[in-house]
Order: C-alpha cells, then structure tokens, then sequence
C-alpha cells in the first residue's frame, strides 16, 4: 500500500479481490478478527483514488484459467486496463491465456524488483513508512527484512539490504 501511494504504479481491485484475500487472511491468522480486516479494506479503498474495479463481471463466464475460481481476477484486470495481475499464483494464469489480453502475471518479487529498478527512491520511501508502523513490537530494518525473505521476496531483499541504514 505505502508503494502504491508513491505513485510508483496505479493500484486496483475489487471487492471480490478483497473478500478472497481477507477470507485467507482469516484463515492463517486467528489472532485476526473479520472486523479488522474490514478495516483494512475500508482504509485502502480510502486511501487510493479509483482503486475499485467494478463491472466486470459479464466477462467472467468468456474466460477460461486453470482454476475458474480465478476467473474474476483476469476479469477485473481486462475491465481496468491493467498490465500486470500481481500474485504468487503464477500456474493458474498462463501466459498464453493472458496474452491475448494484453495483460502479465508477475511474482511480488519479481514486481517490486521491477519498481525499484524504475523507482529507488519510492520503494525505500514505502519501506521506510511501512517499518515505521510496525510498533507493537517495532522492527529493526534488519528484522523487517528478515520477515520480507519469509514472504518469498529474496530478490526485492537484496536490492534493499544495501539501503539497511535507510529503512
């Protein structure tokens, strides 16, 4: 989010998007309530102009991934113009298929990675405000990007270990 305000990229989902997320979220974190994360996403809707994909879903049924439950993610991503579906996801939105709209599936590694080599100074100002939050307990930069290598983002890791005095 702190990467979106940058205005390094222009941020968009739907409330479908949201309620996947969050239900996963919820999943794999019990210390979570449903309440917070509502929260959450009221603060990012808020907090990025136009971040809403809404009407997509007549072209839902005319697309076909792997898995149809992923459907209304590319469908979202066609209705917004979008370059890029960020996701670990990768298998279940081929290139092939997502070609044809013009639209990419990217890792979060491989995707921040982009950014930085664009922008430097937007991701090490999002960094800087996301670790400034983290209070309860506050991280160290080196912890915060101990906790980045957990989320399968070595090489977003590497690019700011050598900025560590700056985070």
């Amino acid at each position: 989010m702190h990467l979106a305000l940058t205005g390094a990229y222009r941020a968009r989902w739907s409330d479908q998007i949201h309620d996947e997320w969050t239900r996963n979220v919820l999943l794999n974190r019990p210390d979570l309530t449903s309440e917070q994360l509502a929260h959450t996403v009221r603060s990012m809707n808020d907090a990025i102009p136009d971040c809403l994909v809404t009407d997509y879903e007549p072209l839902i049924g005319g697309l076909d991934l792997p898995d149809i439950d992923d459907r209304h993610v590319l469908a979202a991503a066609i209705k917004c113009s979008a370059s890029v579906i960020v996701t670990y996801n990768l298998k279940d939105f081929p290139k092939h298929i997502l070609s044809r709209f013009e639209v990419e599936a990217l890792h979060p590694d491989v995707f921040l990675s982009d950014i930085w080599d664009l922008d430097q100074a937007a991701v090490l100002e999002a960094v800087q405000k996301q670790r400034a939050l983290l209070r309860n307990p506050a991280y160290s930069p080196r912890q915060l990007l101990d906790t980045l290598l957990q989320q399968k983002l070595p090489e977003t890791v590497k690019h700011l270990s050598g900025f560590e005095l700056f985070i």
